[in-house]
């Protein structure tokens, strides 16, 4: 018996083991869509309320499943929703494949309705692979291409389909000169590095008295080898925002993260180390990493592409991270002299009361970082995290103790707003059994957050386990940006561009028929974390915090202290109250409770 075209591409989807489709139904994509209607005992179609929020899902799936994550979308302006999501997927090497909808074939270049250059208009986000079918027996090896491409490459592919294509009878491709005979599955390979270069590596960081590591997300899999690393050269360990999770907060040689959202203790771990061991992370601020010649190091990563360019360093080691380290482990020497790690696990502690003091300051009406203090204490097991960008990214990268078991991520490279919600609606249905959470400021909440609460809304009754919490920081202001118009380039706010209307959050899930709980006193915090968590239903939690709390760098240097002294001068409308905000966090640093 005969089938379509889009019959074949959604079976062979399922082959290569899609489960689950976030995407966006039009007539561009019609055929595809019908197909998926036939086959939802195989494959989930997740509607979203945006192609841009289909994409981001996608992502996330990616990123915390380690599968290929798929979105769908209709020709011209569903296709171009789809992009910002997809570099957020390229940006942060995940393997997402994009299946778009096109024109007719017989329209295509003559100026048609919702004609769009889409090989173009994706060349860039899914340059490794980006075609469009222009016959049944093509699709076979464009969606096998565009699968193992995507899972070999960790990056972004594009399939684009002519309406009329979708609807036609599959061919397989004719045995003859010039056809393709693809096939399905991919295997990810052990990638280690030279023996010799191993050996190198391993002299060099045996020699070092002062060993700092540095994790990102491209060590997600190799927890255990780190962790042997750290005990063997009596190691501290800094986190690169995307390896959030890597290791738990609560080891005592865990620096947190490191960056302008980082910790002290990390970037004193960096400015004060004679050996630096980077281990699947392209952190790119230099700033933030040991002086030219002040550190030997040696790299890890599995893109050789990634391989010094963000410190010069001594020896890179192209290969997968877990294989790597268990290659290099019986190479090391344990270190006797533990003073080091002694002097990094005393800067922690400090730094871990400091925060504590910070959480506990008076703010109008609460403070950001009591907020996130009190929910780091009630974090349930294995919960899974999802951070926006703005301000909400400084408390997550500094307040949150993260335990063994637990997922988190952020758009890391792009560092776009609005993937907060998203990510953790694709958290919720990769693992319907935990607890989702999704760390918002308003600004990004307003833009895209409020549209898909209404996604929960329509799927939460499906989870095995119904709690989603989204925090809200509601302050009235684009506050990243404002602090970053302060502290970078010496301007004092612009409220016309900085100011965000009001609106209803808990009132909204209410209506919604989730549930809304709403906070403005301190006192009350920690009893409106411990309602969200557990409610019978997702939640927003609407916490009204202070915008004049600043997210302090680790480090303040002099330019940053004379443009915020500038913006000052300058009238800033929330100067007294900002004077005041950082007065006490900069004197609990220097000053510090008994």
């Amino acid at each position: 018996m005969a089938i379509n075209t889009s019959d074949f591409i959604v079976d062979r989807m399922y082959q290569w083991g899609v489960r689950r489709v976030f995407g966006y139904p039009g007539d561009g994509i019609n055929g595809v869509m019908e197909s998926l209607r036939k086959s939802e005992d195989k494959i989930d179609f997740i509607q979203v309320r945006h192609e841009e929020m289909a994409a981001f899902m996608a992502c996330a799936h990616a990123k915390f499943t380690g599968e290929t994550g798929v979105c769908i979308a209709t020709s011209g302006p569903g296709a171009i929703h789809l992009l910002n999501g997809l570099y957020d997927a390229k940006m942060d090497h995940q393997p997402v494949v994009a299946i778009v909808g096109q024109q007719a074939r017989a329209a295509l270049g003559g100026n048609y309705q919702q004609e769009v250059d889409l090989v173009n208009l994706f060349k860039d986000v899914a340059g490794e692979f980006v075609q469009m079918a222009t016959e049944p027996s093509q699709v076979r090896h464009l969606i096998d291409r565009a699968f193992r491409i995507a899972k070999a490459e960790r990056t972004v592919t594009c399939v684009i389909l002519p309406n009329d294509l979708q609807e036609l009878d599959y061919q397989e491709p004719a045995r003859s000169h010039g056809t393709i005979h693809s096939s399905v599955g991919y295997s990810k390979p052990v990638i280690i590095p030279t023996e010799e270069d191993l050996l190198r590596a391993a002299q060099l960081l045996n020699e070092g008295k002062k060993v700092a590591i540095l994790v990102g997300a491209g060590a997600m899999e190799a927890r255990e080898e780190v962790k042997k690393v750290v005990e063997l050269l009596g190691a501290g360990v800094a986190k690169a925002l995307l390896g959030r999770a890597v290791l738990p907060d609560e080891l005592p040689y865990v620096t947190g993260s490191i960056g302008l959202l980082g910790t002290k203790p990390s970037y004193d771990l960096m400015m004060e180390c004679d050996t630096l061991l980077m281990v699947g992370t392209s952190f790119p601020y230099s700033e933030f990493l040991p002086k030219e010649g002040a550190a030997k190091a040696v790299q890890i990563d599995i893109d050789g592409r990634m391989l010094g360019i963000r410190y010069p360093v001594d020896i890179n080691l192209h290969g997968d991270s877990k294989h790597t380290l268990q290659a290099l482990i019986p190479l090391l020497k344990r270190k006797e002299d533990r003073s080091w790690r002694e002097q990094i696990e005393k800067e922690i502690a400090k730094w871990w009361k400091l925060m504590e003091a910070r959480a506990m300051n008076t703010a109008d009406p609460l403070n950001p970082q009591r907020v996130f203090w009190e929910l780091s204490k009630r974090l349930p097991d294995n919960c899974i995290l999802s951070a926006d960008s703005g301000s909400t990214a400084s408390w997550f990268a500094r307040d949150l103790k993260l335990r063994e078991g637990m997922k988190a991520s952020l758009s890391g490279n792009l560092a776009t707003m609005c993937p907060g919600v998203p990510y953790a609606i694709a958290a919720k249905f990769a693992y319907p059994e935990r607890v989702s959470i999704a760390l918002v400021g308003d600004g990004a909440m307003q833009m895209m957050g409020i549209n898909e609460m209404i996604t929960i809304a329509k799927y939460w009754k499906h989870w095995q386990d119904p709690r989603l919490i989204v925090l809200v920081l509601n302050n009235h202001d684009l506050n990243m940006v404002s602090w970053e118009q302060r502290v970078m380039a010496g301007e004092p706010k612009f409220e016309g561009s900085q100011n965000v209307p009001d609106f209803k959050y808990a009132q909204y899930a209410d209506m919604l028929g989730l549930k809304g709980i709403r906070v403005d006193n301190p006192d009350d915090v920690a009893d409106a974390i411990a309602q969200a968590m557990s409610a019978d239903r997702p939640v927003i939690l609407e916490a009204v915090t202070d915008p004049n709390v600043p997210p302090l760098p680790p480090h303040i240097n002099f330019q940053q202290a004379k443009d915020f002294l500038k913006s000052i001068v300058k009238g800033d409308v929330n100067r007294w109250e900002m004077i005041k905000q950082t007065y006490k966090d900069v004197i609990d640093e220097y000053f510090p409770k008994a």
